[in-house]
């Protein structure tokens, strides 16, 4: 039986780059002011410590008193790279770059190395996204991910930042194998003030879906975020159930879904690409949310995912609160982490 609930109830000023470093005109996201992203900035500051402390500040020790970049240098460089999660492809990629610049004598002085990698890594965090045209309504975003990595919370907060930008928001709880997942969403629904679609536990989650691009329509929403399962308590395999999905969505909306964005765990480091890669042959993802980059040392892997994807990270979570997740901004990023 159909379950219909409802309820009535940032970027910041950048500072000059450091050598090297170009960075491009930054624009705040619809809904956001100068003071929220400053806070946000704070924050991300603070929460990429460990990351910095495995990589940049690793880095400003390797080159402390060295005259020269020479081979040993690159050697020491090449390790600290990996072990900072930004995988090997996008190390190697990393150290043949370096070696070019010293070889025509471009970069000679190892205390512009960092200014260098800092210029390097942004380049390859500047991956193009998808446009939105909030003009079409229902526009469909589709949330796929494994279980643990912070899905339905997500979606949550998605919610609430699209109601906080004035949209109307339906959120579909497709994850019909986890029955607190529903409740998740019940919870974020009241919150935020966004209504939910949800079917009894163990139902076919493309009917859920079908039933929610109906409702949408009917009531001219904007926006519907479908959660989905992260693994399945039957033999189904997981991507055939989420290529079924899509099938559903595409009969109704044949450009649909609009967004299919995949969500990480940052603390799992070199799996998290392993899983985009995964996810990305079988659904085409054009987007990624990173969760959990407070506290971890595993932050690099935002670039090794953009570098050997290229998929654009649309938001990046540092904390429990729904300010805390934010769009994912390249030079604010890279300008928090060295």
């Amino acid at each position: 039986m159909l379950k219909w609930f409802s309820s009535k109830e940032q970027k910041n000023n950048l500072q000059e780059p450091d050598s090297g470093f170009e960075e491009k005109e930054a624009s705040l996201e619809f809904g956001e002011t100068q003071e929220t992203t400053k806070g946000f900035f704070g924050r991300l500051k603070e929460r990429l410590t460990k990351t910095r402390e495995t990589l940049i500040t690793r880095v400003d020790r390797l080159v402390l008193g060295k005259k020269e970049i020479d081979e040993d240098l690159l050697e020491e460089l090449e390790e600290i790279l990996i072990t900072s999660d930004l995988g090997v492809l996008t190390t190697q990629a990393l150290i043949e770059s370096v070696q070019q610049k010293v070889k025509r004598k471009e970069l000679d002085n190892p205390e512009r190395l960092k200014g260098y990698l800092q210029k390097e890594i942004f380049r390859f965090l500047d991956v193009p996204k998808r446009a939105l045209d909030f003009n079409q309504k229902p526009l469909i975003f589709l949330i796929i991910g494994v279980n643990g990595v912070g899905k339905t919370t997500t979606i949550g907060k998605l919610a609430q930042r699209f109601r906080d930008q004035g949209k109307t928001v339906l959120m579909v709880a497709g994850d019909t194998f986890r029955a607190a997942a529903g409740e998740q969403l019940e919870i974020w629904a009241k919150r935020s003030g966004a209504e939910i679609i949800r079917q009894k536990e163990g139902s076919d989650p493309s009917a859920v879906v079908f039933d929610a691009i109906k409702t949408a329509r009917a009531r001219e929403m904007d926006l519907v975020l479908i959660d989905t399962a992260g693994r399945l308590h039957t033999r189904v395999n997981l991507m055939e159930e989420l290529k079924k999905i899509r099938r559903v969505i595409q009969k109704e909306i044949p450009d649909g879904p609009h967004q299919t964005w995949l969500v990480l765990d940052a603390t799992m480091g070199q799996n998290a690409i392993s899983q985009a890669r995964i996810f990305n042959e079988a659904m085409e993802i054009n987007g990624i949310i990173l969760t959990k980059l407070d506290g971890t040392a595993k932050g690099g892997i935002i670039v090794g995912i953009c570098n050997e994807l290229k998929i654009p990270i649309e938001y990046i979570g540092v904390g429990e609160k729904a300010e805390d997740l934010q769009p994912f901004n390249p030079e604010e990023f890279v300008r928090a982490l060295f």
